[in-house]
């Protein structure tokens, strides 16, 4: 929702990389129509990722919707808390695939069109917005400190503040 404000900003002539300033690129791969990395326009990178992820959240293999009765103590775990149809094993690690890659768009967004976003008066949406996405893939550990790094500036001040909390 936060990108649909800077697409008029964000185009193919203007943002012809995907990228998180001058030393992160981002190259898209989904295994179907790009088999290998590939250097895309940021509009359409981005484009590609929301298409890509709302086909694997629609996909029942993936992120089942048959959820039937609670179990009871000790079956109970964080992917067997329901009887119905699990979640598959490679569930985690598509997750992790999943918001490491809308990482990438908010680190565009902060690196590429935050003027932008502070001429539209919707900085603090992107901020809180940003803030609630990092304190819950900080909490679970979904992505790797070296993907975060375009905003570690950020990041840094976000668990200050949460700790001063």
């Amino acid at each position: 929702m936060l990108y649909g404000t800077v697409t008029e900003f964000c185009t193919p002539q203007e943002c012809p990389i995907m990228s998180a300033g001058p030393r992160y690129e981002y190259l898209w791969e989904d295994g179907v129509k790009y088999k290998r990395p590939t250097k895309l326009p940021a509009p359409e990178y981005v484009d590609a990722l929301m298409n890509w992820a709302q086909g694997l959240l629609e996909d029942e293999s993936v992120f089942p919707n048959t959820i039937g009765a609670p179990l009871p103590p000790p079956q109970c775990t964080l992917l067997t808390a329901w009887t119905g149809v699990p979640f598959p094993r490679s569930f985690r690690e598509t997750v992790r695939t999943i918001v490491r890659r809308l990482f990438r768009v908010y680190a565009h967004i902060y690196s590429n069109h935050f003027d932008q976003i502070c001429a539209l008066g919707i900085e603090a949406h992107l901020n809180t917005s940003y803030r609630h996405f990092f304190l819950f893939i900080n909490e679970f550990d979904l992505i790797e400190k070296k993907e975060l790094a375009p905003l570690d500036e950020l990041n840094d001040a976000i668990l200050a503040e949460d700790k001063a909390r």
